[in-house]
């Protein structure tokens, strides 16, 4: 979603407006499909809700009153007005409120993105400092080699094998499943979060720390840099106060999509290590065909993506107007 032309000199809250203007648009997109794609999969919810042995007068008396009788578009405003007004609807799995189902889910998945984020971003910025400024030593190859393979890595893959590492015979020092209590909060079990937090930890700082060290290898190539160096400053003074500044400037963007990434990736991390978050909450929610619990995971999910592709278009467009 980011931009590729920067605002207007003059005019940034313009720009702004009408790159919400789009985010809402798109957003509206992603609900039209996101209901269009949950409706037309397989099966009649009602005779799912009720089991085969049903009756067909049953199955009809359901649909009637799940409002599946009525027309799509009819269907779709119902349920777009209810989501505006903050009705999420009701689960058709166990009849509770999807707000609340979803309420601890989201806490949870949160928690364990904003921890990988806490990582991630000083990790990233010490790792690509450090190896750009030692560029082509030990140190920096061998971290351009593990990073471009975790990169190609999976997160489900990366997570399987911390299992393999950590929770099994190997060394077994960590729960390989991340069982929290319902009603628990997450930072109550650190345990249960060391492996998701380390798994969405090494996969952000493997493809951010690599750009850092683009960009700082950038920023102490770039004349100002080396207009620095034959004014006599140090070594020390150049890194900290001209290239480094520059280099994490030249990484917001990057680092506000990694966030985006981590945000929607909790979804294969929660279901690797079982951890009670919005993912397992919407794999739950498509083997049990709950369309309203299904509908709001994936809304919450979309929204929380744009709004971090909406920073880094900011944050991209800052920058090139400097």
């Amino acid at each position: 979603m980011a931009s590729s032309t920067a605002p207007r000199r003059g005019s940034p809250t313009r720009w702004l407006l009408g790159r919400l203007a789009v985010g809402l648009l798109v957003l509206f997109l992603v609900s039209v499909l996101l209901f269009l794609v949950t409706q037309a999969l397989p099966g009649d919810i009602a005779r799912i809700i009720l089991g085969k042995d049903a009756t067909a007068a049953q199955v009809a008396d359901l649909r009637g009153r799940l409002g599946l009788d009525r027309p799509l578009v009819a269907q779709y405003w119902h349920w777009l007005t209810g989501v505006l007004g903050g009705d999420l609807g009701t689960s058709l799995d166990n009849g509770r409120p999807v707000a609340d189902i979803l309420a601890p889910r989201v806490l949870n998945s949160f928690t364990l993105g904003l921890m990988s984020m806490a990582l991630i971003l000083p990790l990233s910025v010490l790792i690509g400092v450090f190896t750009a400024y030692q560029r082509d030593s030990l140190p920096d190859r061998a971290f351009v080699a593990v990073s471009s393979l975790f990169t190609a890595l999976p997160a489900f893959v990366v997570g399987m094998l911390l299992i393999a590492f950590f929770a099994t015979s190997v060394f077994r020092v960590l729960p390989g499943v991340s069982n929290i209590p319902p009603g628990d909060l997450p930072w109550w079990h650190p345990a249960e979060l060391v492996l998701p937090v380390t798994t969405l930890t090494l996969m952000g700082v493997m493809y951010l720390g690599r750009l850092v060290r683009a960009s700082f290898i950038d920023a102490m190539d770039s004349e100002y840099a080396q207009m620095a160096v034959l004014k006599g400053l140090s070594g020390r003074r150049v890194l900290f106060r001209h290239a480094l500044p520059n280099a994490v400037a030249a990484s917001l963007p990057a680092a506000s999509l990694v966030a985006a990434v981590t945000i929607t990736g909790v979804v294969v991390v929660e279901y690797v290590y079982s951890y009670p978050g919005l993912g397992t909450e919407l794999v739950s929610a498509v083997n049990a065909h709950d369309l309203p619990v299904m509908q709001a995971c994936v809304l919450v999910l979309a929204t929380a993506y744009y709004v971090f592709n909406l920073l880094a278009d900011v944050f991209t467009t800052l920058g090139r107007s400097r």
